[in-house]
């Protein structure tokens, strides 16, 4: 059977639109529906009832949907677990979240080859839904993220979280610091939401970025004041670059570790989620820890 058979078959089923899957996988409506028809052929099933309604799963395509999701993840996985280096025995694909791969990437990447010898890691700084998205198929093995996007082949863990501090070229208290020269920041929907709540006399910012880098990158080119991640304010602040808005409140948000359900109680990736907590609580990282897990 051919992958972009199953491809097909569960974007039809999410978006339930010949015209919305043939724009997704940029494909023609008529090619849809003839992957459609050669699956349907191939398992000896309509799996699609079509309508002026819509399109929807007929009984068999909504027991076949649950497969599909796992040959396609086994499919993926099948693929990267041959490309693994001689010297090696395991390939992880890891997703972090853009935000934090900056700050955080060097010690759990350390943390990681030393809970898993012998392990090649590809690393891809992402947001949240395509890392999901990523997971879902097969393509990342593990993710450290902001938002989680609940799927049933989805397994999300709390690992803790993180703070932001606002720090500012010029003022020391909120009451100094205006919407026109603030850099709004939406590191996840979330954290925009709650900073719109708490600070909402500087929703109005020209400027809005999605990751404390650029927030910094633009503090330094322009002047102002803006959110940035806690131990990069603490670096700003002592290399005398910016000054911490003493009286502005902290804002946090919290961090996921996210894995496909197959693997919710595999020993490498709860070695993986160990580190990540352990790091973000502030713990050291024990070099004979791998030992004891």
């Amino acid at each position: 059977m051919q992958i972009e058979l199953l491809d097909t078959f569960l974007d039809l089923a999410e978006t339930r639109s010949f015209h919305r899957t043939a724009e997704r996988l940029s494909l023609t409506q008529s090619t849809v529906s003839a992957r459609v028809a050669a699956l349907e052929h191939a398992v000896g099933s309509r799996l699609f009832d079509r309508s002026r309604s819509g399109t929807d799963l007929t009984p068999e395509g909504k027991r076949f949907e649950v497969h599909a999701r796992a040959l396609r993840h086994e499919w993926n996985e099948a693929k990267r677990r041959i490309q693994v280096p001689q010297t090696n025995a395991h390939l992880v694909r890891l997703g972090i979240q853009n935000d934090l791969a900056a700050v955080y990437l060097g010690g759990w990447v350390a943390g990681f080859r030393r809970a898993v010898p012998n392990t090649t890691f590809y690393i891809e700084p992402d947001y949240s839904n395509q890392m999901c998205a990523d997971l879902l198929t097969g393509i990342l093995d593990f993710a450290v993220m902001f938002s989680p996007k609940p799927h049933p082949d989805l397994h999300f863990e709390s690992l803790g979280e993180v703070g932001y501090h606002m720090v500012s070229t010029h003022a020391t208290a909120l009451s100094e610091v205006t919407a026109d020269r603030f850099v709004f920041a939406h590191f996840s929907p979330a954290f925009a939401e709650m900073h719109r709540q708490i600070t909402p006399q500087l929703a109005e910012s020209p400027v809005s970025v999605g990751q404390s880098g650029s927030v910094v990158s633009l503090l330094m080119a322009m002047g102002g004041s803006g959110y940035v991640l806690e131990k990069t304010a603490d670096e700003l602040v002592a290399a005398g670059r910016v000054q911490r808005v003493a009286d502005a409140p902290v804002l946090r948000q919290p961090v996921y570790a996210a894995l496909h359900i197959r693997h919710r109680i595999a020993p490498l990736h709860q070695r993986l989620r160990r580190v990540v907590f352990r790091r973000l609580s502030g713990k050291d990282i024990d070099p004979n820890e791998k030992q004891t897990w």
